[in-house]
């Protein structure tokens, strides 16, 4: 008999499959999903080069999505799932809707600020803190992320390859 997921793993699930919106569209893949008592009552993905804006993060569209189903901009009896340690604007927005709950998929070492970099999720000189979980379906958060890298660097090297042959030929 298969194990039953938990709560987490469930709208971690759920989460991911935003993610692979963004990896559809050729975005790094994240996802978000923001839960309300039961429900999902925002959802995001990172569409940042899509968009063309620095705030088209996931987190970023699914706390407005989630405050604009609230009619509030705290969300304070509500829980944010990421596949990816939020970054320093996410973390931020966080702390300022007033989530309590951050439940993360994968850590980010090079930019998380949920515990990797910096820890404003939990940081009590700030007004809010959230209580933070960490590595919910972390091995599928971060086999996603690192398959879309791999395919990154490929089709870099095969797009510098291609205008290396053509700077060949044109100068023959």
């Amino acid at each position: 008999m298969p194990a039953i997921p938990s709560i987490h793993e469930k709208y971690m699930k759920e989460a991911l499959k935003q993610a692979k919106k963004a990896y559809t569209l050729g975005e790094v893949p994240i996802g978000c999903v923001i839960v309300h008592q039961g429900k999902i009552i925002g959802r995001g993905y990172n569409r940042r080069n899509t968009d063309k804006s620095t705030l088209a993060h996931a987190e970023i569209t699914a706390i407005r999505k989630a405050s604009k189903y609230i009619g509030d901009w705290r969300l304070e009896e509500c829980a944010i799932y990421i596949t990816l340690e939020p970054c320093q604007m996410c973390a931020g927005a966080i702390i300022q809707a007033r989530i309590p709950e951050v439940v993360m998929g994968c850590m980010n070492p090079k930019a998380g600020c949920g515990g990797s970099v910096l820890n404003i999720l939990e940081n009590s000189h700030f007004n809010h803190q959230a209580s933070v979980t960490r590595g919910i379906c972390e091995q599928e958060c971060s086999d996603l992320l690192k398959l879309f890298f791999t395919e990154l660097r490929e089709r870099n090297k095969e797009e510098k390859k291609k205008k290396r042959d053509l700077a060949i030929s044109e100068s023959v």
